[in-house]
C-alpha cells in the first residue's frame, strides 16, 4: 500500500485498521526501547503528577507510570488496543484520537512515546499545539519519531510522517512556543522488525492560551 492520507485527514483510516486487527498481539509486546526514555520522564516528574498518555498501547507504559506514583490517564486512538490496555490496568482506556484532545492547562506531563509518529505530517503542528495547550506552565512532552525523508508506509502498511531532525524541530516551532526543545537522535526497532533511526523530543511548554 503507497497511498497516502489526503492532507485534510487527521488520521489514518489503515493505520487504525491495522491496530485493530493486532490488538491482542500488539498489546502482548513490550517496547524494549521505551524503557531509558521512560526512566527519564517519570525522574522529571513529582509524586502524583498528572500525566496525559497518548497512543497508551498495550498499557505496559501506563503501568510503570502508575506504579512509579504518577496519575496518569491512557488514551488510545484504536478500540481495540485500549480494551487490551484497560484489561491490564483494570482501569478504563479512554478512546481517544489526537485531535479530540481539546483539554486546556490539566496535566504537568504528556507521555508520546512511538504515537505521533502516525499522525499526517500536515495534521503534526496542529496536534502538537493541542498538547502544549493542554499542558501545564512549565509541562513536560516526551514524544518519539522514526526518521526519514517524509511521509511513507513500512511493510505493514502502516502510515508514518517519517520527518527529519531538522522537519521536526521546525514543525515544533511552528506548533507552538516551547520555552524548551531537545531533540535525541538513536537507533532501534519497532514491530515491523526494522531498525531505523529515531528522534526523541523532549519540550517543555509556555503558559498556555485558550484553543480558538
Amino acid at each position: 500500500m503507497t497511498d497516502l492520507p489526503d492532507e485534510h485527514d487527521t488520521e489514518d483510516a489503515a493505520t487504525l485498521a491495522f491496530y485493530e486487527r493486532e490488538a491482542v498481539a500488539y498489546a502482548a509486546r513490550r517496547e524494549a526501547g521505551a524503557h531509558a526514555h521512560l526512566d527519564r520522564f517519570i525522574d522529571r516528574l513529582s509524586p502524583g503528577a498528572a500525566v496525559l498518555e497518548l497512543g497508551c498501547g498495550g498499557g505496559h507504559e501506563a503501568q510503570a507510570m502508575l506504579e512509579a506514583g504518577l496519575r496518569v490517564t491512557p488514551t488510545d486512538g484504536s478500540p481495540a488496543l485500549a480494551a487490551e490496555a484497560s484489561a491490564r490496568l483494570g482501569r478504563p482506556v479512554k478512546v481517544m484520537t489526537f485531535v479530540q484532545l481539546r483539554e486546556e492547562k490539566r496535566y504537568d506531563a504528556v507521555w508520546a512515546n512511538a504515537c505521533l509518529l502516525h499522525a499526517p505530517a500536515d495534521a503534526l503542528p496542529d496536534i502538537l499545539g493541542r498538547i502544549w495547550r493542554a499542558l501545564k506552565p512549565g509541562g513536560l512532552l516526551f514524544a518519539s519519531f522514526k526518521a526519514g525523508d517524509g511521509p511513507g508506509r513500512d511493510a505493514l502498511g502502516r502510515y508514518y510522517n517519517f520527518p527529519s531532525r531538522d522537519g521536526l524541530e521546525a514543525t515544533f516551532s511552528m506548533a507552538a512556543p516551547w520555552a524548551e526543545l531537545t531533540i535525541e537522535t538513536g537507533t532501534g526497532g519497532g514491530y515491523d522488525g526494522v531498525e531505523r533511526t529515531w528522534l526523541a523530543a523532549w519540550a517543555v511548554a509556555w503558559p498556555a492560551e485558550p484553543l480558538a
